[in-house]
């Protein structure tokens, strides 16, 4: 097929929703709000995460608030119930957020299991993420890369399954490609990569492995220059995006040479 019939540009769908970027970015760690806005503009982002237990979205009015420079007009917000350790304080955060926000619908789901690894408890993910669907959530869950909770989150009708690359904030990039990708092949809704990209190639290959999107947050807002970063986390999700589209050559042991030896002048 010529490349130019293949639509690299079509817009990613989360719950009846259009977006253009595939990146997604969340607002923590960075060393202020006006550093969080600038890393979101340098990143081209439309969504972004607020940590509904550790950010102001409102329900502090003695502080900051972050809405005020990340409109939700003009972004899509995503609260998440990070630093949650059981699925009952997970579903209560979703109701705050859903309060705070004027009925959003649309959540990202953690119920973390362990403070060390901050490995999800899956257990508890799953029982959080059918209460919330039934509640009328639009749930994008966390998870391990285990592909099999991946078809049960799904099943129960989370709106994106996000599995994680790697620990949070550890920045070691992909370790288990072949989970992933067993994952992305037998999916319905978008599998976005979340937690363990340190730099632009780890967002690259996850969008060469074809998952739909990237989300990250201590890689940009940790880097020596965020705002460079978030710049290179954008370009690096396209890019990621487009080669998955074009398709790469197989892989061989020996040389292939780029030139043919038959038919050469003289």
């Amino acid at each position: 097929m010529d490349q130019n019939t293949i639509d690299t540009t079509a817009p990613l769908v989360i719950a009846g929703q259009r977006y253009d970027s595939r990146l997604f970015i969340g607002t923590g760690l960075y060393k202020d709000f006006l550093q969080t806005r600038d890393a979101v503009q340098a990143a081209g982002v439309q969504v972004v995460t607020v940590a509904v237990r550790r950010v102001n979205i409102g329900q502090d009015n003695d502080t900051p608030n972050l809405l005020d420079l990340l409109p939700p007009e003009r972004f899509t917000i995503l609260p998440n119930t990070a630093g949650c350790y059981s699925a009952t304080d997970a579903v209560r955060t979703c109701k705050l957020a859903r309060e705070l926000l004027n009925g959003h619908k649309l959540t990202k789901l953690e119920v973390l299991g362990d403070p060390k690894t901050l490995f999800p408890d899956v257990v508890a993910t799953l029982k959080a993420a059918e209460e919330l669907v039934s509640d009328g959530f639009d749930v994008m869950v966390y998870t391990s890369d285990d592909p099999v909770i991946a078809k049960q989150l799904e099943d129960i009708g989370c709106v994106a399954v996000m599995p994680l690359a790697a620990p949070i904030g550890s920045g070691l990039g992909i370790q288990n490609h072949y989970n992933l990708l067993e994952i992305v092949e037998n999916a319905k809704v978008p599998i976005i990569v979340d937690a363990g990209v340190g730099t632009a190639s780890d967002a690259t290959i996850a969008m060469e492995l074809g998952c739909d999107g990237v989300l990250m947050n201590t890689a940009i807002a940790r880097a020596q220059d965020p705002i460079l970063m978030a710049h290179a986390m954008k370009l690096a999700v396209q890019a990621g995006h487009a080669a998955f589209h074009a398709g790469r050559i197989a892989r061989k042991r020996y040389a292939s040479a780029s030139s043919p030896i038959t038919g050469t002048i003289g």
